[in-house]
């Protein structure tokens, strides 16, 4: 079985959590599915969901480089060379990332965000895809960062093949596996 999960704003990838804050629990009430791969807190959009190890780990594990995409608000305008560099890698921690594909695109047509971002009423923003093969801890936010546009607003829009297409936040749908040509 997979699930794609419109993640919302605030929730915890996992099911439980100690401090009670809200946790995948509080919208899938499927037994036996975990999450393949992590998203922030911070950030909304798609996740990934599964009760099968063996396809838990060929979403998850980065040797696979399954594509994710995110669509990022960020402080500032990025100009060519803000962009170039997101493509050829930035470095994170010392270490350069991959190659990722990086365009300016139109603000998308999104549910609105509780709470809404911080307005500066000086400073515009504008929108991004950033298209990597890669996860790192924060990594999105911190290659926005490192060219000079702190990220404001995180979504990632697909992983692979699969989308957010039709998905509201909180909702979820199952969806065909990787391979599976029956659905």
């Amino acid at each position: 079985m997979l699930i794609l999960f419109n993640k919302p704003y605030n929730v915890l990838t996992k099911f439980t959590d100690a401090e009670e804050r809200d946790t995948l629990a509080h919208y899938i009430k499927l037994p036996g599915v975990y999450p393949a791969g992590r998203l922030d807190r911070d950030s909304e959009g798609l996740l990934l969901l599964t009760d099968d190890g063996s396809l838990q780990h060929r979403l998850s594990d980065p040797r696979h480089k399954m594509p994710k995409t995110y669509w990022v608000q960020v402080e500032g305008i990025p100009d060519d060379d803000a962009l170039e560099a997101l493509r050829r890698g930035v470095l994170i921690e010392g270490r350069k990332t991959r190659p990722a594909q990086a365009r300016r695109m139109q603000e998308p047509a999104l549910w609105p965000r509780n709470p809404p971002i911080r307005v500066r009423l000086h400073i515009p923003t504008a929108w991004i895809e950033l298209t990597l093969t890669e996860g790192r801890n924060r990594q999105v936010r911190r290659m926005t960062a490192a060219v000079g546009h702190p990220t404001l607003r995180l979504i990632r829009y697909a992983i692979g093949p699969w989308t957010l297409q039709g998905l509201q936040p909180g909702a979820w749908r199952a969806a065909a596996p990787p391979g599976d040509t029956t659905q």
